[in-house]
């Protein structure tokens, strides 16, 4: 399984938590806690990675501590 960078964040529109994927185009998942959330996100990027390679997309290679530095030192 390829390691991507998750974000989860807390959103009082939809009253949970929503986790996304940023490195794979509109990978996102919703749960009630983080922990669904997380799960939820594991899922749906399994269901992404297998849909690109059936489709014949490019899968993008995790970026990993190049994603968290650009993050954290955005210059």
């Amino acid at each position: 399984m390829y390691k991507y960078a998750i974000e989860i964040f807390y959103s009082k529109e939809d009253g949970g938590y929503i986790a996304i994927v940023p490195e794979l185009q509109s990978c996102s998942a919703f749960g009630e806690t983080e922990e669904k959330a997380l799960k939820e996100i594991k899922i749906a990027m399994e269901l992404w990675l297998e849909t690109a390679e059936r489709e014949g997309r490019e899968i993008p290679q995790p970026k990993g501590k190049e994603l968290l530095l650009a993050v954290v030192n955005p210059n």
